[in-house]
């Protein structure tokens, strides 16, 4: 697994402690293990661009996901290709824009982007939550991933 981490938020995020989270998830969804994935953090004016560019949604937003090979999770019982390393996809999280949900939200901004990188891995896996089924499941999954995540590690005492 190769996870590339570009940090141009100008904020500091601990991108490193986010990219571990990925792994957990990743390795939970047993997907590919030589899958690629990219997470960046950027300011709240370049999400609002890749907001209104690809989602046709006006202004900033948290997190986008933008999959690439239309990886799903149980595929890691595949043979792997030695030649080949398939992209997961790329991960876009506004941190300020984060920030500000996890304050409203009452659990600080840490707990929103690790909220936020679950959501987004789950999106790039193809899990959507327009319908209320697709909701309770993604929802109830990104909950359990969590939870087991906080479990096992400190990196959710920020």
């Amino acid at each position: 697994m190769t996870i590339e981490i570009l940090e141009e938020s100008g904020t500091g995020v601990d991108l490193t402690a986010l990219a571990r989270l990925a792994r957990f998830v990743i390795d939970e969804m047993r997907v590919h293990p030589q899958a690629e994935l990219c997470i960046k953090a950027v300011d709240e004016d370049t999400i609002a661009e890749l907001n209104e560019q690809w989602m046709g949604k006006p202004g900033p937003t948290d997190v986008l996901a933008f999959p690439m090979d239309e990886l799903r999770p149980g595929q890691i019982n595949q043979d792997p290709d030695p030649d080949e390393q398939p992209v997961l996809g790329d991960l876009v999280l506004c941190p300020v824009v984060a920030e500000r949900q996890g304050e409203a939200a009452g659990h600080g901004h840490w707990a929103e982007l690790e909220l936020l990188t679950v959501h987004g891995i789950l999106h790039l896996l193809g899990y959507d939550h327009a319908e209320p089924e697709e909701h309770r499941e993604m929802f109830g999954l990104q909950d359990q991933l969590l939870g087991s995540w906080r479990a096992t590690t400190d990196d959710g005492q920020r």
